[in-house]
């Protein structure tokens, strides 16, 4: 475990900042009043996830590596990291649907049936805490490690050329 304390923290910060989010996408009305602009406006969540996955594998390099990190082991830091997340994604969903927003899939489904946008019973299969328990492990995992290989890239120590 100590080996992955870096990972283990900056999953949960990654997961408190998720919950941050969906209580202010909730606090500015879209989960509710402006819920057809929250489709949008959701992604920008993709800003801070990158800050922090960079963040958690440049504190990788330098704390644990020494300053000297190779691209596979960010990538691996941040697989690992993102494994983590995965694994706490069911949970934060669970707060979410039933402490911060318990009445955005009633929202959502009424907006996208309203809408036409999908039928009833296509809304309540996608619009639920099942299917976004599912949706959240799985994007988490695709989207952790295509961001730690991107990161690495970045962070990776140049290696010298051979004259």
């Amino acid at each position: 475990m100590k080996n992955f304390k870096t990972e283990i923290k900056w999953a949960l910060i990654f997961s408190f900042t998720t919950l941050f989010w969906m209580y202010l996408e909730k606090n500015i009305g879209l989960h509710d009043k402006y819920i057809a602009k929250q489709a949008i406006y959701t992604n920008l969540i993709a800003i801070p996830y990158i800050i922090l996955f960079y963040l958690a594998i440049k504190e990788k390099k330098h704390e644990y590596f020494k300053g000297v990190m190779t691209w596979q082991q960010g990538l691996v830091s941040g697989g690992i990291m993102s494994v983590l997340i995965a694994i706490l994604a069911p949970l934060v969903q669970y707060i979410v649907s039933k402490s911060v927003t318990p009445q955005y899939f009633e929202n959502i489904i009424s907006y996208t049936v309203e809408s036409g946008t999908m039928s009833q019973e296509s809304a309540q299969a996608y619009f639920s805490l099942k299917s976004y328990m599912i949706q959240s492990v799985f994007g988490s995992l695709a989207m952790g490690v295509v961001t730690s290989a991107i990161v690495s890239l970045f962070l990776k120590t140049p290696t010298k050329k051979k004259k």
